[in-house]
């Protein structure tokens, strides 16, 4: 009974607040990555971003106003990494607070000695477990340009949700079995050490050196080059690409134009 209240609350979401044809189409135009996908793939990605506008809670903040352009544009970025998944993996939260730039977070932690150290920490993006998801437009924005360098924080911030689904962002995301995780775990950790020596040594890298800060962000930054810039980042880390092929059930890299 309580699915076919939510298949009907999901019709119905459809046929009233479908996104509309000329703004579906500018974000399309605005952010090619997206349009890498076959007729009802796409069809798919544009109801899937309907029903999570509906869903998700959206505040800009310090005044900033979040128009249907920006969240359409969120939404669909937000639903690629979900679209064979499903919107059940952001069932953990409702709230999406958009800044107009990246914000200066204060941060602290404790040494080994027992001191407290403050810092601060420029975010264009935050996910916290239970929400809200930070993200600061400029960067959502910029996103068509910056997808030639792999860079994406809307996919990045929304694969840690999927990340903290079984609790905590370890990079390792909720998988069937102890054995899945375990294999996961393998190709992941050799794949993490090998990219930090490559930093290590100031190598050149298609992905973010921020990678190397710890193995859920390595997850999350191979996922954003995984999805906008998938040969590159094929030719670069193979295993981790297969990796994430079969987790996501996309492979990105057999569509994107030459």
């Amino acid at each position: 009974m309580r699915d076919w209240l939510r298949r009907r609350r999901e019709t119905r979401t459809l046929e009233r607040r479908a996104i509309p044809d000329p703004l579906w189409r500018l974000t399309l135009a605005r952010f090619p990555f997206l349009n890498w996908r076959d007729a009802a793939e796409l069809a798919q990605l544009r109801d899937m971003a309907t029903l999570f506008l509906a869903d998700k809670e959206f505040t800009g903040a310090q005044g900033l106003d979040v128009d249907d352009e920006m969240a359409v544009a969120i939404a669909a970025q937000a639903c690629l990494p979900a679209l064979k998944l499903g919107l059940g993996w952001y069932d953990g939260f409702k709230g999406i607070v958009v800044h107009a730039d990246a914000v200066l977070a204060q941060r602290e932690f404790v040494d080994d000695a027992g001191v407290v150290h403050a810092y601060e920490e420029e975010l264009s993006g935050e996910a916290m477990h239970g929400g809200p998801v930070m993200l600061a437009w400029r960067d959502v924005d910029e996103a068509g340009e910056s997808a030639e360098v792999g860079y994406n924080v809307v996919i990045h911030e929304f694969v840690h949700v999927m990340d903290m689904r079984d609790g905590e962002a370890d990079g390792v995301p909720p998988l069937p079995d102890r054995a899945a995780q375990e294999a996961w775990a393998r190709v992941l950790d050799a794949e993490y050490d090998a990219f930090c020596e490559r930093i290590g040594a100031n190598e050149e890298t298609l992905l973010d050196p921020y990678a190397a800060e710890a193995p859920e962000e390595f997850f999350a930054v191979a996922s954003e080059a995984f999805f906008v810039a998938p040969r590159d980042f094929r030719a670069e880390h193979p295993r981790v690409y297969e990796l994430l092929r079969g987790f996501f059930q996309q492979d990105p890299a057999a569509h994107q134009p030459a």
